[in-house]
């Protein structure tokens, strides 16, 4: 049986068609009569089941569930899948794992929230930037049906059924525009709502509510993925639920874009069968059918408007200089020079219609431009020669980057360095070390470092915040990231609340959120939070560098190698020491350079004094 036509049959039953749908010669029936019905003019949502049979092309098909790609992360638009744990055929139960599904966060494994047999798998392990939402397996509820599912392929099914029923859905088209005329039933359209101060749009993580249940106020809608968190989306009114015009793993939702609609009686429920968001945003009356546009003119009739056609569109005005030559800035002379484009009668927006390497780069992208000879001869030149190996870009690398460039060119950036004296600290985790050692604890510097900027930032809070627009927000917790670098790219997990924990618990939890990061085994709470970051190259022997400001946090510290300085301790008289040089990034919008330089201060007291640790 056809999943639509089982979804259909209460109205057919409603409708007096008395169709046994569970045999192939009782869908035909249904189908027939379906038709009969358009001719005589009935209800709408006739000629819209049956559109919707004649589209999807199921009617060949059991009665089965579309698998889609789900949002596994809140920042997640896109993934990869790894593998499947399960093939075609197999049976599937709530909790078991489906597949690995690679975000831009981690690999996550993706749990079944149904009960069934795998009928077809749509999207093969490997497939790349599968968009969420989209479907990548199908389901079914008894094993018997899927030897239906052995050919199956996206597409195919339906183009042959909607091309042999284009008659019989040209001839309803009148009929449904007559019965188009009507109102719907009176109905409330519930819209996404502002659910955190600074919330623009949201997520739909999943319904709690379906079709035709009853809510009251309070009951809970479904959660909703804000900027912030996962927030429930409680009822304000009762009745019953008629529609729901987002998915689960909606994403990007703006606030007040139609999500749901409510009747107050259940028997209206089915009036809104074919009800969307366009309906929503264009009125009360459902849209009549489009008629269909006229058809193109005979092919000999196109001969005689050859000579019409549209003139190519004239040069832009050149952006030259006295003397002829074309003014441009210097980046955008080496980015024309690199793609190999004439920036000759090219329009500049700069002062004086000076050509600026953002104008350049539309018209790279617009293909405009013909090629400059002597560039591109010199772009040839300069490439290199010799073999190469091209890397696919995981995930994790992807977003990483499209969030650091964000960092750069929108969050204005200033660094402060300063140098720190570890002699006291090496002689404390010596000792300390050594009392550890029956038990098989081991404590590193760097979580000294993680705990001094955890004290650092509970004395200057001002640095533990965010940049919201129209105001900063300070954290009351102090949960500090620590940057992993793993195989899929650059994780950041967190441990939280920091300034609370001893040394030990600090050191123990970091060894474990480095192998997790390592062998790609987060979980989204351990990476996605976090309000400081420290990165952290003194293994690598780097002596001093300078880390991107990783949003929405309002600073970073990058730490370098300790290494050995001969510095004067008294007058006349040297010692060599062991220093530690540091560098803050900061948010200037956010921590002001006297914050900074404070924080840095608090930050080298706690450094040069571990035994404050422990006050």
């Amino acid at each position: 049986m056809s999943g639509v036509l089982r979804r259909g049959a209460p109205r057919l039953a409603a409708a007096g068609l008395n169709v046994a749908l569970r045999s192939r010669a009782a869908e035909s029936q249904g189908l027939a009569q379906l038709r009969t019905c358009l001719g005589q003019g009935q209800p709408a949502w006739r000629s819209g089941l049956l559109a919707t049979l004649l589209q999807r092309g199921y009617a060949d098909l059991p009665a089965h569930q579309e698998l889609n790609m789900p949002s596994l992360s809140p920042t997640m638009t896109q993934g990869n899948i790894a593998a499947w744990r399960k093939a075609e055929g197999d049976a599937v139960n709530p909790g078991d794992i489906l597949a690995e599904i690679e975000t831009d966060k981690a690999t996550i494994e993706w749990e079944a929230q149904e009960e069934g047999f795998i009928a077809k798998i749509i999207k093969p392990a490997g497939s790349k930037d599968v968009a969420v939402g989209s479907t990548v397996a199908l389901i079914v509820e008894e094993e018997a049906d899927l030897a239906a599912f052995k050919n199956y392929t996206p597409g195919a099914a339906s183009s042959a059924p909607a091309a042999a029923a284009a008659p019989a859905a040209a001839a309803a088209a009148p009929a449904a525009a007559a019965a188009a005329g009507g109102s719907w039933p009176a109905h409330e359209v519930l819209k996404m709502p502002a659910l955190s101060p600074t919330m623009s749009m949201g997520n739909i993580v999943s319904w709690h509510k379906k079709v035709g249940d009853s809510v009251a106020p309070g009951d809970m809608l479904c959660e909703v993925e804000t900027d912030k968190a996962t927030i429930g989306w409680e009822s304000q009114e009762e009745g019953f639920v008629a529609a729901l015009l987002l998915p689960d793993g909606a994403q990007q939702v703006p606030v007040g874009a139609p999500a749901a609609v409510i009747v107050e009686d259940q028997d209206q429920v089915a009036a809104f069968a074919n009800f969307t968001a366009a309906d929503a945003a264009g009125g009360a009356a459902p849209k009549p059918a489009a008629s269909a546009p006229p058809p193109p003119p005979p092919a000999a009739a196109a001969a005689p408007a050859a000579p019409s056609t549209p003139k190519a569109a004239a040069p832009r005005p050149a952006a030259a200089a006295p003397g002829g030559r074309v003014s441009a800035s210097p980046y955008a002379r080496k980015l024309a020079a690199e793609a190999g484009v004439s920036l000759a009668g090219a329009a500049g927006s700069g002062p004086g219609g000076r050509i600026t390497a953002e104008d350049v780069q539309q018209l790279i992208a617009s293909g405009g431009a013909a090629p400059a000879p002597a560039a591109a001869g010199a772009a040839a030149a300069a490439a290199p020669t010799g073999g190469y190996t091209d890397v696919q870009v995981t995930q994790i690398k992807r977003v990483t980057a499209e969030r650091l460039l964000q960092s750069k060119l929108t969050i204005p950036h200033y660094y402060l360095t300063m140098e720190c004296e570890l002699d006291s600290l090496l002689a404390a985790r010596e000792s300390l070390n050594l009392s550890l050692a029956g038990s098989g604890g081991k404590l590193s510097v760097n979580d000294f470092i993680v705990k001094a900027a955890a004290l650092a930032l509970r004395k200057v809070p001002a640095v533990n915040a965010s940049w919201m627009g129209d105001f900063i927000r300070q954290y009351h917790n102090i949960d500090v990231n620590v940057a992993v670098n793993s195989p899929a790219g650059l994780m950041v997990p967190f441990v939280r609340d920091a300034d609370r924990k001893g040394l030990l618990a600090i050191s123990g939890e970091v060894k474990e959120l480095a192998a997790k990061a390592k062998e790609g085994k987060l979980q989204p709470q351990e990476f996605m939070g976090g309000t400081f970051t420290i990165s952290n190259l003194g293994m690598y022997g780097i002596k001093q560098f300078a880390a991107i400001v990783n949003p929405p946090q309002a600073a970073i510290l990058a730490v370098g190698a300790a290494l050995p300085k001969v510095v004067e301790i008294a007058p006349g008289e040297f010692a060599e020491v062991q220093v530690l040089t540091v560098t803050l990034s900061c948010d200037h919008r956010v921590v002001d350079g006297a914050v900074g330089a404070e924080w840095l201060k608090a930050f080298k007291q706690a450094i040069e004094n571990p035994y404050m640790f422990m006050l």
